[in-house]
């Protein structure tokens, strides 16, 4: 199976000088837990999580016009539509994300893979395996 067959497809972006509102607004809209930042060039130059603002900004203090590169992650995990989900899945496990950016052959966001995706389309085992290891990361999302 590859991450194009599972992927969600052109996902809710901001750029980085959108504020936390205008992200979490996205995140409300969509019915989404994280929109993926990118460039005028369409390329991710990061992504933010509700955890972000919550946990970040909010419990830090920052008003709702607080610029989203202010607290995005930027230490990205992306894929290609075709590459295999097993593979997708080593990495996402490798780097204990629950998501990663899908790109395009010229570098621009054509989608998103979440381990909620894989969840819900792969195979059980390797489900469980991807769900346990990113469960053992002492590392928190972005700024929390």
């Amino acid at each position: 199976m590859q991450v194009q067959e599972i992927m969600t497809r052109d996902p809710a972006c901001c750029g980085p000088n959108s504020t936390i509102q205008d992200a979490a607004r996205i995140m409300a809209d969509k019915s989404v837990g994280s929109v993926p930042v990118l460039n005028d060039a369409g390329e991710p130059v990061g992504i933010v999580t509700d955890r972000d603002i919550c946990c970040g900004a909010v419990a830090e203090g920052r008003t709702n016009e607080t610029p989203v590169s202010e607290v995005m992650f930027t230490d990205l995990l992306t894929t290609t539509p075709d590459e295999d989900v097993s593979s997708c899945c080593d990495k996402m496990e490798e780097r204990q994300v629950r998501r990663a950016i899908v790109t395009d052959k010229t570098g621009k966001c054509c989608g998103m893979i979440a381990q909620a995706d894989i969840a819900r389309d792969a195979d059980g085992e390797e489900t469980a395996e991807l769900v346990q290891e990113i469960s053992k990361s002492d590392r928190k999302s972005g700024c929390c």
